[in-house]
C-alpha cells in the first residue's frame, strides 16, 4: 500500500466542504465505457447542497440582506436545508425551513436535532398554491424582521458555486478528459454552473440529464413536450416548473428514470460498490448505466452520489416500504396476501414470544413503528397484543412489575382469523371493530393486514 497525503487540520467544518472523492466504478454494466462517481455525500453535511448552502450565505452577507443575528428561511426538500444548517448554524444565523411532507423522516430529525424551525406542508400542490412550499417560505420570510428568503431556485450564487468548485474539481479529478457529466435538477443550479464551466474548460463534455418519471424536464428536452406534473418518491430532483437557475440548453440528452429503477439502483450502488447514497443519487446512477450502455465507443462519464444514504433508511433501504409503495416486483397471488406489508414466512413480521416482557413488547413496537405484535409460541400463533393490551397491563402503578410481567399476562388468545383466499371486503367488519386483520393459510400464520396497508393497496391501483 503505497502512502496517501493526509487531509491537513481544519477549524471548522466549513473548511470541509467540497474537494470530494471520485471513485471508479467497477463490477457494472457500463457497455464499452468507464463510469466515475463523484462522492458528494464525503461532504459534512453528507450532500452536495452544503457548497451551494456556503454560497448563497456568502453572497447574502456580502450584498447585506442578512445581517448578524438574522435568520434563514428556505424551501427545500431537505439537504438545501441540511446545509443551510450546517453552514448558517456556525455562523449564528437562525433557521426556517418549509419542507413537503413526502420528505424523509431523517431529514427532518437531522435538522431539528440542528435546532431548526422545520415548518411540514404539503407535497400535492403546485407553484402559486399557498401552501406550496416556495410559496409558503416566500410568505413566512416577508413577516419576519431581519430574515432572508434565501431562494436557492433563483439565486445566482447557487449555480456559481458549482462553477467555481465542483466542475473545476471533476476535470482535475479526471486528468482534463471527461465526455459527458449526468446530473439532475431540482432548483437547477448543478446543471447549470456544471454546464457553464465545461462549456468554457470542456466543450466536448456533454451534459445528460437523468429526470425521474413525473418531472416535466426530460419531457420537455426529449420530445419538446410539455407535460402535465405527475408525482414521484425520489427526494431532491424532479420538478412540476422550470426554475430561473435552470438552463436547459445545456443537456444533450434526458432520460426518464421509473421509481422503482431509481431505488433499485441505489441499493445496487450499495451492494456492488459499498456506496450507501440517496435516492437521487439512484437516479442519477441509472441515468448514467443507461448513457454508457447506449454508447458505441469508450468514453469517460461522471456521475455524483448526490447526498448519503443514512437518510434514506426509513424508505429507499426499509424493505416494507418499498413494498407499500408498489416500487419493487414481488409475487402475487390475487388474494389477500397481496395486502401483507410484512410476511411472516419471510421473517419480516415483527413478533414476540408470550414469555417475553411487555418492556420487550413496547420496545419493540417503537422500534418497529407498530401498534399490535402477534405472540408466536414454537412456531405457532398463539396471541396478539396491541397497544390497548399493553397499556391495560401496565397502568397499574400499585405494582412494581408493571414492564416485567410476561406478554402472556396481557394479550389476546382469543383471535378473529382470515383465510387468505377471503374476499377484500371481510376486512371491513374487523377495521369496524378497531381490530387488525390476521391472515392465515390453513392453520399457518401470513402476516397482518392493518387499515394502512388497505389504504396504501387502493392507492397503488389508483
Amino acid at each position: 500500500m503505497t502512502d496517501q497525503p493526509t487531509p491537513p487540520v481544519v477549524s471548522s467544518a466549513l473548511d470541509l466542504i467540497g474537494r470530494t472523492p471520485m471513485l471508479e466504478l467497477t463490477g457494472f454494466d457500463t457497455g464499452p465505457c468507464r463510469l466515475f462517481v463523484k462522492l458528494e455525500s464525503a461532504n459534512p453535511g453528507g450532500s452536495i447542497k452544503d457548497r451551494i448552502a456556503r454560497s448563497m450565505i456568502a453572497a447574502a452577507e456580502a450584498d447585506g440582506s442578512l445581517k448578524p443575528g438574522g435568520t434563514i428561511v428556505e424551501a427545500t426538500a431537505g439537504n438545501t436545508g441540511l446545509g443551510l444548517a450546517q453552514v448558517g448554524i456556525l455562523k449564528g444565523y437562525k433557521l426556517l425551513l418549509v419542507v413537503p411532507d413526502k420528505m424523509a423522516r431523517e431529514k427532518i430529525q437531522h435538522l431539528r436535532a440542528m435546532g431548526v424551525d422545520v415548518r411540514i406542508t404539503r407535497s400535492d400542490v403546485g407553484k402559486g398554491h399557498a401552501e406550496y412550499y416556495q410559496d409558503m417560505a416566500a410568505g413566512i420570510a416577508a413577516k419576519l424582521n431581519n430574515a432572508v428568503y434565501i431562494n436557492q431556485f433563483e439565486n445566482p450564487a447557487n449555480p456559481q458555486a458549482h462553477e467555481d468548485t465542483t466542475g473545476p474539481e471533476i476535470l482535475k479529478q479526471m486528468e482534463g478528459d471527461v465526455d459527458a457529466v449526468v446530473v439532475g435538477v431540482g432548483s437547477g443550479g448543478t446543471l447549470t454552473g456544471l454546464g457553464r464551466f465545461f462549456a468554457r474548460a470542456s466543450p466536448k463534455t456533454a451534459m445528460i440529464l437523468a429526470d425521474p418519471v413525473g418531472s416535466i424536464l426530460a419531457p420537455l428536452v426529449e420530445r419538446g413536450e410539455t407535460v402535465e406534473p405527475g408525482s414521484w418518491v425520489i427526494e431532491g430532483i424532479g420538478e412540476d416548473f422550470i426554475p430561473k437557475n435552470c438552463d436547459l440548453d445545456f443537456v444533450k440528452k434526458a432520460y426518464e428514470i421509473p421509481d422503482s429503477e431509481s431505488i433499485a439502483t441505489a441499493r445496487l450502488l450499495l451492494t456492488k460498490a459499498g456506496i450507501l447514497g440517496g435516492s437521487s443519487s439512484g437516479t442519477l446512477l441509472a441515468g448514467a448505466l443507461r448513457y454508457c450502455r447506449e454508447q458505441t465507443e469508450p468514453k469517460r462519464v461522471v456521475t455524483l452520489v448526490c447526498d448519503t444514504g443514512s437518510r434514506y433508511l426509513s424508505k429507499v433501504y426499509n424493505d416494507s416500504w418499498v413494498v407499500e409503495q408498489g416500487l419493487v416486483d414481488r409475487q402475487l397471488h390475487g388474494d389477500l396476501r397481496d395486502l401483507i406489508a410484512r410476511g411472516a414466512s419471510s421473517g419480516e413480521t415483527v413478533t414476540v414470544g408470550p414469555g417475553d416482557t411487555l418492556l420487550t413488547a413496547y420496545n419493540r413496537m417503537r422500534q418497529a413503528d407498530v401498534s399490535q405484535l402477534p405472540v408466536i409460541d414454537d412456531g405457532r400463533l398463539i396471541g396478539l397484543v396491541d397497544e390497548s393490551d399493553l397499556l391495560e397491563a401496565v397502568e397499574d402503578r400499585r405494582t412494581d412489575a408493571r414492564f416485567r410481567q410476561p406478554v402472556s399476562t396481557a394479550m389476546t388468545a382469543k383471535l378473529s382469523t382470515l383465510q387468505a383466499n377471503e374476499p377484500l371486503d371481510a376486512l371491513l367488519p374487523i377495521f369496524e371493530r378497531d381490530q387488525v386483520a390476521i391472515v392465515m393459510d390453513g392453520k399457518e400464520f401470513l402476516g397482518l393486514i392493518t387499515r394502512i396497508d388497505l389504504i396504501n393497496s387502493l392507492r397503488r391501483q389508483a
